[in-house]
């Protein structure tokens, strides 16, 4: 060391940290040997606090102020060392300034699927991902625990380990929380108020602090939500059949010269069939009655009108889909009544039994037993 530089070290006297970056949260305060004069001013600013180590034992922690590094204001560091040379020599120690504010917009995601049981669609797969805030809460604990002799600590040093912490929280919590996959939507704050809490006893013991804690986005795989869409239209659709009008109709009236076009071949193959079944079965149609034994073959029959399958309300879940005979069967036992609330696709809310296709099931009533012989 050359005398300028040990001259330096020894009129330097004013100990400070103004910070540059967004993402430092403990930076050291650097002097050669590590020696900091007696009387020397040690200046924390707001949204700081600094911690003073001496002979590798942790002397102090400054809140936001200033202040004469001298005995009289230091009387933890007066047990770990006796002044001597009456009070005038430097001493060796360290001094780290930590970053107390809020560090925000920080991410978490899940990297594999949460397995959970939902009420309505049984065993799901879920990811999420979102936002939150760390801080420091005590900067004494944090050096000790996280930092330890680190000159210069980043958030994104800590990032990786909170992000495990805050995956494990959340899968414990939303496959606890019993909310259904479709409600969990309305339910992100109480959710993310519930892992908040959660983290916060975790990263106490590193002197850590979750302030806020955001869930963006929870989804399905992209199967399930596909078939969802497809349960969604399906009750939008209403009433199949008219939607099938509806639909042709619609298409018929778009395209100008193109819905021309399909109007006459749908014309012609309607003529075609009409004419078709009209000479096979003897049917007459407008050109009179087809010829017999043209060895035509007749045609098939329509498919088979689509059973209705209904669901019922219990206790506030949903149980089914379950067929007329099914319904049926369980009316018989007891376990559906007129009272009880069913519904089926194309049906406008939830209705009592009695209200629906189903109200026959209650008008036939078994005879009278036979009198005992």
């Amino acid at each position: 060391m050359g005398i300028l530089d040990f001259l330096s070290g020894q009129f330097i006297d004013v100990i400070h940290w103004t910070d540059d970056t967004r993402d430092t949260m403990v930076w050291r305060f650097e002097r050669h040997g590590h020696e900091i004069k007696y009387g020397a001013k040690l200046t924390v600013r707001e949204g700081q606090a600094a911690v003073f180590v001496h002979e590798g034992q942790l002397a102090d922690v400054f809140t936001p102020g200033m202040y004469m590094l001298e005995t009289n204001n230091m009387p933890i560091l007066t047990t770990l060392q006796h002044w001597d040379h009456g009070f005038k020599s430097p001493f060796k120690s360290e001094i780290y300034f930590v970053n107390t504010t809020r560090f925000t917009d920080l991410k978490w995601g899940t990297k594999n699927p949460i397995m959970c049981r939902d009420p309505e669609f049984g065993p799901v797969r879920l990811r999420a991902f979102g936002t939150y805030a760390t801080r420091v809460a005590d900067p004494g604990k944090f050096l000790l625990e996280i930092v330890g002799t680190d000159g210069e600590f980043t958030a994104d040093e800590i990032s990786f380990q909170i992000r495990n912490v805050i995956v494990q929280s959340f899968s414990r919590i939303i496959a606890g929380s019993g909310i259904p996959v479709l409600d969990m939507a309305a339910n992100t704050d109480e959710l993310g108020k519930m892992v908040a809490a959660e983290l916060t006893k975790v990263v106490a013991d590193y002197g850590l602090s979750i302030p806020e804690f955001y869930i963006e986005n929870i989804s399905l795989p992209p199967a399930v939500e596909e078939a969802l869409d497809k349960r969604t239209s399906r009750g939008l659709a209403g009433n199949l059949d008219e939607h099938m009008k509806w639909s042709t109709a619609e298409a018929l009236s778009k395209g100008g010269a193109m819905s021309e076009g399909m109007g006459a071949g749908l014309g012609m193959g309607m003529g075609m069939a009409m004419g078709g079944a009209a000479r096979a079965g003897g049917v007459a149609g407008p050109w009179g009655a087809a010829p017999a034994g043209t060895g035509m073959a007749p045609p098939s029959p329509p498919p088979p009108p689509t059973e209705k399958v209904w669901h019922i309300a219990v206790n506030g879940a949903t149980q089914g889909p379950f067929s007329r005979a099914t319904m049926g069967q369980k009316a018989g036992a007891g376990e559906v009544t007129r009272e009880t609330l069913v519904w089926t696709a194309g049906q406008d809310g939830w209705v009592k039994a009695e209200d629906t296709d189903l109200a026959t099931l209650f008008t036939v009533m078994p005879p009278p037993p036979p009198p005992g012989v």
